[in-house]
């Protein structure tokens, strides 16, 4: 029965008094008394390793008056890496989670370690049950061993690969930048093709003289004189 379950039962067996209990009585209510532990909502969303809010009193040194006050876990979130996964796990633990990870050896070993009914938490029972399915999977693969040579022939044929895969992008990087000076060249190369019709345009267009210059030559023609 759980720490919450048995308080519920004492209080009960206070109340009614033991001796007055039959067995069978007895043992209806130890069913019917919930067995849970009651978690606090910061718990749920983490791995909180038991670690719950607190309660208690403040008691003073000269009267000892007693005020109410918590304490609540130290809560850290952090990137732990999951070697089932490979792939890091951003999670919010306590430092005594974080202490019992290390322990462990990890958050592979410690999710696996720790049973199910010490798992307080929704999250804790999800990356449980995933990470052991997929241990289960890694379990019934056949697991292959290579030779020195084979290995070696292997690294040598993924460095070649890194190696083409170099020159490849080398070759894609110069055609880009050849393309972007041709077009650089072509549209210089049109500019100056436009500045030289307009400057042709501009030589044989007839040049146009004001209206005020006709009239005062025509006016000189007759004989008269023109004043400004």
């Amino acid at each position: 029965m759980a720490f919450r379950g048995k308080q519920m039962m004492n209080k009960v067996l206070k109340k009614v008094g033991e001796k007055g209990l039959a067995p069978r009585v007895k043992e209806s209510l130890e069913k019917y008394i919930p067995q849970s532990k009651v978690i606090m909502g910061r718990a749920k969303r983490g791995l909180f390793a038991g670690r719950h809010i607190q309660f208690g009193n403040n008691v003073s040194e000269d009267g000892g008056n007693k005020t109410r006050r918590t304490w609540k876990p130290n809560v850290q979130e952090k990137r732990l890496f999951s070697y089932a996964l490979d792939k890091h796990i951003r999670i919010k633990v306590t430092t005594h989670a974080l202490r019992c990870i290390d322990k462990a050896g990890g958050i592979d070993e410690y999710l696996i370690k720790t049973p199910y009914h010490k798992m307080d938490t929704e999250l804790g029972l999800f990356w449980k049950a995933k990470i052991e399915k997929l241990y289960e999977e890694l379990g019934n693969k056949e697991v292959v061993f290579f030779s020195p040579e084979d290995e070696a022939k292997f690294e040598q044929g993924f460095k070649d690969l890194k190696l083409s895969e170099k020159e490849a992008r080398k070759e894609i990087r110069r055609k880009v930048y050849a393309g972007m000076s041709k077009n650089k060249v072509i549209e210089v190369e049109h500019k100056d093709d436009q500045s030289n019709i307009e400057d042709e345009k501009s030589h044989d267009a007839p040049k146009l003289v004001p209206v005020s210059y006709v009239i005062a030559a025509d006016k000189l023609k007759v004989g008269s004189v023109v004043s400004n």
